[in-house]
Parts: C-alpha cells; sequence; structure tokens
C-alpha cells in the first residue's frame, strides 16, 4: 500500500487553517527527566538467583504457612519465623498467605476487595523496616510453589 501525495491546493488549505492555531500548554524549555526502568525494589540477588527464582528450580529451604491465622498472630509468625531462618543462616525461604476467599454472606462488594486479608497484608509487612532488615527479595512464588498464595522471600546473610 503506497501513500497518497498531498497536492499543493492541499498543503495551502491546511497552513491557512492552522497558521493562527496556538497550543494549549505553552511549550516547556526543559526536557523530560529519563523515565525510571521498573523493578521491585533494589534487589539483594543475581541475576541467575532471580532466574531460578522466576523460573521455580530454585527450592525455598523453609516454609511458613499462615492459613487460617488472624491477623495479629500471622504478623507475629512471620516475624518470629523469619528472625529463626536468618539465625539458622537460610537464604530463601517461602511464606504462604494463601489467595483469600469471598465472604459467601456478603450482599456485594460495595467496590472494595476483602478478598484475602493476608495476601494484602504480607507484602506490605514485609516492606516494613522491621522486616526489611531481614529481606534481600521479595517477589511472588512460581506456580509449582503456590503462585499467587505464596511470596518467595530471599534473607540476608546473617550478621558476622
Amino acid at each position: 500500500m503506497t501513500r497518497r501525495t498531498v497536492s499543493d491546493c492541499e498543503r495551502a488549505e491546511f497552513e491557512h487553517a492552522f497558521r493562527e492555531a496556538r497550543p494549549l500548554k505553552p511549550a516547556t524549555a526543559e526536557p523530560h527527566p529519563p523515565r525510571a526502568v521498573k523493578s521491585h525494589a533494589p534487589s539483594g540477588v543475581d541475576g541467575a538467583t532471580a532466574r531460578r527464582m522466576r523460573q521455580g528450580t530454585l527450592e525455598p529451604q523453609a516454609r511458613l504457612d499462615l492459613h487460617g491465622m488472624t491477623e495479629d498472630g500471622a504478623h507475629r509468625a512471620l516475624a518470629t519465623f523469619l528472625r529463626g531462618a536468618q539465625a539458622r543462616g537460610l537464604r530463601l525461604v517461602i511464606v504462604v498467605t494463601g489467595k483469600g476467599r469471598l465472604d459467601p454472606d456478603a450482599p456485594f462488594e460495595m467496590g472494595t476487595d476483602r478478598r484475602g486479608v493476608l495476601k494484602q497484608a504480607a507484602p506490605r509487612w514485609l516492606r516494613e523496616p522491621e522486616f526489611s532488615r531481614f529481606i534481600a527479595d521479595l517477589r511472588p512464588a512460581h506456580r509449582r510453589h503456590g503462585g499467587e498464595g505464596a511470596l518467595y522471600v530471599y534473607l540476608r546473610k546473617k550478621p558476622a
């Protein structure tokens, strides 16, 4: 398919129509800052480890299942588990939050997603200063290790 050529008459009509046009916003003299590359966060894992976690070939060394716990109990269990795992020199652990389930008695959603309270809370907790000193990397687990209902937590080396 070839492009149609613009005739001189059409070009003159276009220039006449847009001669008085003004931009809605004044042009800025400064260029836009370069976009930052998206990433999870500053990661403490190398490329090979990240790839093995993504592919699910790196086996977790310990597992914490938060199913059926209250928010308060899960928070305490998570703190205890991570402290103990780092003290034992473990590097990759998995935290199973579950996917959550919808409340069958709720008449309607009202635009809020209350599905999976621990699934939403656990990543938030793990980014808090209390936990971040233990964690080198945090990402969703591979499907064979729980997928959407679990998190890989890659721990920092224990302090000497």
